[in-house]
């Protein structure tokens, strides 16, 4: 059985009805240290939904305390865990939402401005900027950084993949204009550790639907130009060392995802 248990939040906040019609939804598991920070600015939402997977520090309790409605369920990957987190939403609209996520001040503004009156049904794109250590990423391939994160609740279908899930939007789409913070790694020992956690996922994921990998020759020429992308084309050289070391980790995830999948393949 998929919900484990629910439980009911021990915060009682103004009435729904002068709130935000949307339900955030946000998988959490040990996020207490990002919950902090994303939790504050979501009151002015009618839900906050959460499907936690397994925590052992405070995130039930720090959500519990922010009104947030919580399902203790079975992590089953991040494509099926996050299509049931929105199906179980109650709004007519849906904001993805991740733990380590920050909405600021003028996207919220922003968003509640859109729903002064019935809004369009039209799904909205939000750029999201890095924070890392102690600098955001301005440019690169961490900036711009657009993703589909507020949509109708009956607009959309879960594309289901083992990393990078994404949603596939039946209305038409626009962009909105303010940020989302994002504090994705600690620091370069952790972005190290999420890059190979990844690129184990995308090789598995690659192995069962294409069964012959590229060349020793063709992963480092990818990996290449994938640094010269992040780190020339898209100006990533303007972060400082940041941007070169960025772009640098970034070409070790190609030679790494790659290599993993021509392993598995054998």
């Amino acid at each position: 059985m998929f919900f484990l248990r629910k439980i009911k939040s021990v915060v009682t906040l103004a009435p729904v009805s002068q709130k935000l019609p949307i339900s955030v939804c946000i998988l959490t598991k040990n996020e207490e240290e990002n919950l902090v920070r994303t939790l504050p600015p979501l009151d002015r939402f009618a839900e906050i939904l959460v499907f936690d997977s397994g925590s052992t520090d405070r995130s039930i309790e720090m959500c519990q305390e922010a009104g947030a409605v919580i399902h203790e369920v079975e992590w089953e990957g991040f494509g099926t865990t996050r299509r049931k987190l929105f199906e179980a939403a109650s709004q007519p609209w849906i904001l993805w939402l991740d733990a380590d996520e920050v909405i600021t001040a003028p996207l919220l503004e922003e968003i509640t401005d859109l729903f002064q009156s019935p809004p369009e049904k039209i799904a909205y794109s939000i750029n999201r900027i890095v924070y890392f250590e102690g600098k955001w990423i301005r440019h690169g391939e961490w900036f711009p950084d657009w993703v589909m994160r507020l949509f109708p609740a009956d607009s959309w279908e879960m594309i289901e993949l083992d990393v990078h899930e994404s949603v596939k939007i039946s209305c038409p789409k626009a962009k909105l204009n303010g940020l989302i913070e994002h504090y994705s790694f600690r620091d370069w020992e952790d972005l190290e550790k999420r890059s190979e956690k990844y690129a184990a996922l995308w090789a598995g994921q690659r192995s069962r639907t294409q069964k012959k990998p590229p060349s020793n020759l063709s992963i480092a020429a990818r990996s290449w130009v994938r640094f010269l992308k992040g780190y020339l084309l898209k100006r990533g050289f303007l972060d400082g060392t940041h941007g070169f070391k960025i772009a640098k980790s970034r070409a070790a995830e190609v030679r790494l995802k790659y290599g993993l999948w021509k392993t598995e393949s054998k």
